[in-house]
């Protein structure tokens, strides 16, 4: 015979006397409202007690994951993404050889200096 936890049978678990003013539910809260680049308004409730340093400026939209900010006339502008690059693209964007080599000698005096040892040039 198997036996589980301790509920009773056809009860909620977590069930209690506390109701929803216990909970937090009927707080003094304020709302605060959020636009995208879209136009779309996003309203969030914050405690009336938090301190307006601590309410974010800008959200993540959640219609439209872009980002929103509380001034309706001036929202985030979307975020600029690149097109997808193919490794030709990316090849073609390498330094030259002397460059390649300069950038190395660079570090590798940075690395020397750091430990105390002389560079060389």
């Amino acid at each position: 015979m198997a036996s589980g936890g301790s509920a009773i049978r056809g009860s909620r678990v977590g069930a209690g006397p506390m109701g929803e003013q216990d909970r937090g539910f009927h707080a003094d809260r304020v709302a605060i409202s959020y636009w995208d680049a879209l136009g779309n308004e996003t309203v969030r409730y914050f405690a009336a007690n938090l301190p307006e340093e601590e309410i974010p400026d800008i959200i993540d939209s959640p219609s439209t994951g872009l980002p929103a900010g509380r001034d309706k006339e001036n929202p985030p502008s979307v975020a600029k993404t690149e097109p997808y690059k193919t490794h030709l693209a990316y090849v073609k964007e390498r330094r030259s050889e002397e460059e390649a080599e300069q950038l190395l000698e660079d570090a590798l005096n940075q690395l020397r200096a750091r430990r105390g040892r002389p560079t060389t040039n």
